[in-house]
C-alpha cells in the first residue's frame, strides 16, 4: 500500500508559522521523521495560498529536499503553486487533488498527462459532496472520460471516495464503504485512495488512532490501494505494511458477521465495537467502547 503521510499541513499552527518564518527546521525535522516512519510521499500541504502560492511552494520543496529524496504529494488549489512543483518534480510528484468539475479537469488533467505524474481524483463535483456510492460511481465514471480523452495510463490516477467524519455524518462512512466494495469491480486498472484521518475528526483524541486504523482496515478488505495517513502513528503503519494480522482478522470477520466476540480479548473487543460503529451496524456516540 502506498502511504502519503499529511504531517506537513498548514492547518497545523506550528506548520503555517514556519511557513510565515521561513523557518525551515521544523517543516525539516518533520519531512525526516515522516521518512523514517516509511511513508512514501510527503504530503506538501500549503492551502489556497492565494498570496505567493508558488514562491511557498519553491520554497517548501527546496527545504525539504535539503534533507529527504521521497516523492511529494502537491497540496493546494492554487494552479500556480502547482505548476511549480511539477516543474521542479518532474513525473515523481502527485497532485493532490483534482476535483470532479470540469474547471479543475480542465486545468490539471492535461498537467497529469504532460508530466507524466500520479493524480488524486476527489469525487466531488459541481453540486458538491456525493450523497452515496451510486454518486460516487457517477463521479468516477465522468473522470475516466477525460482520463482517456487524453490518454493518461490509468495506473497514474487515484480515486478518493471522500472519507467523512463519523461522529457527524456516520451515512457517509457507510457510502464510502459501499463504494469501495465496488470499485475494483467497476475500476479495475484504477487505483484508490483516502484522507483517512478525515473519519475520526470530532471523535475524543485518544480514540481517533482506533478509528482510523479500524477503518484503514475496513478499507483494505475492499482492495484499498493508497491512504493519506498521520506519518507518526506506528500501529497504522505497521498494519498498512501487512502486521497485526490478529487485528486485521477481527476486522474483517466482524464485517463478514462470522465472529464471536465472547472470544475476544479488551484490545480485540475495542476493534471489534468500532468496526461495527464505522459499519453503520451500531449508531455512533462517544462513549461507544462502553457500550
Amino acid at each position: 500500500m502506498l502511504l502519503i503521510g499529511e504531517n506537513i499541513n498548514i492547518m497545523n499552527s506550528k506548520i503555517k508559522q514556519a511557513i510565515k518564518e521561513k523557518n525551515k527546521d521544523i517543516i525539516q525535522e518533520m519531512a525526516i521523521l515522516s521518512v523514517k516512519n516509511k511513508v512514501d510521499y510527503l504530503d506538501i500541504n500549503i492551502g489556497p495560498a492565494r498570496k505567493n502560492g508558488p514562491e511557498i511552494m519553491k520554497w517548501m520543496i527546496s527545504i525539504i529536499r535539503e534533507v529527504v529524496d521521497i516523492p511529494l504529494s502537491l497540496d493546494t488549489t492554487n494552479v500556480e503553486a502547482i505548476k511549480v512543483g511539477l516543474e521542479m518534480e518532474g513525473e515523481k510528484c502527485l497532485i493532490n487533488s483534482i476535483q470532479t468539475t470540469q474547471e479543475r479537469m480542465d486545468l490539471l488533467l492535461p498537467l497529469v498527462k504532460q508530466y507524466n505524474c500520479k493524480c488524486i481524483a476527489l469525487l466531488v463535483g459541481k453540486e458538491g459532496m456525493p450523497r452515496d456510492a451510486t454518486e460516487r460511481s457517477a463521479l468516477a465514471c465522468e473522470f475516466t472520460l477525460m482520463v482517456d480523452e487524453l490518454g493518461i495510463p490509468h495506473q497514474n490516477i487515484y480515486f478518493d471516495p471522500i472519507v467523512l467524519p463519523v461522529a457527524y455524518q456516520q451515512d457517509q462512512v457507510v457510502a464510502t464503504l459501499e463504494f469501495m466494495r465496488m470499485f475494483k469491480e467497476m475500476f479495475p486498472d484504477y487505483n484508490s485512495t483516502c484522507g483517512l484521518s478525515n473519519v475520526s475528526n470530532g471523535v475524543p483524541e485518544k480514540l481517533r488512532g482506533l478509528v482510523n486504523r479500524t477503518y484503514l482496515l475496513m478499507l483494505m478488505k475492499y482492495g484499498l490501494d493508497s491512504a493519506i495517513v498521520d506519518a507518526f502513528d506506528l500501529q497504522l503503519i505497521e498494519i498498512a505494511r501487512g502486521k497485526r494480522e490478529n487485528i486485521k482478522d477481527i476486522v474483517w470477520q466482524t464485517l463478514d458477521e462470522t465472529i464471536k466476540p465472547d472470544q475476544l480479548s479488551q484490545d480485540e473487543m475495542d476493534y471489534f465495537k468500532t468496526t461495527r460503529i464505522l459499519a453503520g451496524k451500531s449508531i455512533y456516540s462517544h462513549s461507544w467502547l462502553k457500550l
